[in-house]
């Protein structure tokens, strides 16, 4: 199944879509789609962004993106490069309009109200590993049955929302691709400075109109999403490397002020870098 920025072409005869991604790298284009995705994060690690969240996956994360809800998948270039994830597309409606409103499918809706911001299981993991590897052997038919014991699971399950805030409205072409490109820019070059003159130049627009136009669609400004995603790479730099000084780490995300750098992660994550490094995970 090919996967265009915001949209994925869902084959004619086919409700439910099962699709392995195995290579250097996840897709890594800003993209949203009307199906829900279930994924299972094989092997790999790096940054996940949805909505207006920067979140971080690895290898046993069970994640569940909502429909239409943009997300992109930034690979750790640090990491293994045997990139593999198991993912299931369906909507709400592929199986017929009324499907998942059946009074024996009651128990099934928290599943949709939990992925409409996104959310990582975690809990049942094991339970839930088991049934993504036998998908790629299964017959159509027994991949409905499992896709309904895993929504099963998942419904149950203890979970972490993926993003607080959701823009309501589907991007156009045009609006996806100036996304894409601030979201891609930013991610593979937030280590250094971005000025907002900078960040305006990639999406086409002034200084003033873009700072209004990502808080309209994201709910927060740039900056802050900035160093977001500085601080969630610096979190698995302090996981990863008990030896890296605090300091190098800070220099490394793109904070050349280590009193900014405290600062932005205190706000973050509600305790200082040393606080987090000492902390088991």
């Amino acid at each position: 199944m090919k996967v265009l920025p915001f949209k994925i072409p869902k084959p004619e005869q086919d409700a439910l879509i099962f699709q392995i991604d195995q290579g250097d790298t996840f897709y890594e284009k800003l993209h949203q789609h009307e199906e829900i995705q279930i994924s299972l994060i094989v092997d790999g690690s790096g940054t996940l962004v949805v909505g207006d969240s920067v979140n971080d996956y690895t290898k046993n994360d069970v994640l569940i993106i909502g429909s239409h809800i943009p997300h992109v998948f930034k690979s750790d270039n640090n990491a293994s490069k045997n990139f593999h994830m198991l993912s299931l597309f369906f909507t709400r409606d592929s199986f017929g309009s009324f499907f998942f409103d059946l009074e024996e499918l009651k128990e099934l809706h928290g599943f949709f109200k939990r992925a409409k911001h996104g959310f990582k299981v975690t809990s049942k993991l094991k339970q839930i590993k088991i049934l993504f590897f036998q998908l790629e052997k299964e017959t159509k038919l027994d991949r409905f049955l499992t896709l309904l014991k895993i929504l099963k699971l998942t419904s149950k399950s203890n979970y972490k929302s993926l993003s607080s805030f959701i823009y309501d409205k589907t991007y156009t072409d045009n609006e996806g691709q100036r996304m894409r490109n601030v979201f891609e820019y930013t991610m593979n070059n937030f280590q250094k400075e971005i000025s907002l003159d900078v960040i305006a130049n990639i999406a086409n627009m002034t200084k003033n109109a873009f700072c209004k136009y990502f808080k309209k669609r994201t709910n927060k400004t740039f900056v802050k999403f900035l160093n977001e995603l500085r601080v969630e790479y610096a979190c698995r730099l302090l996981q990863s490397d008990n030896d890296l000084p605090v300091v190098e780490i800070a220099d490394q995300v793109g904070f050349n002020n280590m009193s900014n750098f405290n600062r932005q992660f205190k706000t973050i994550k509600n305790c200082n870098p040393s606080e987090f490094k000492k902390t088991p995970y």
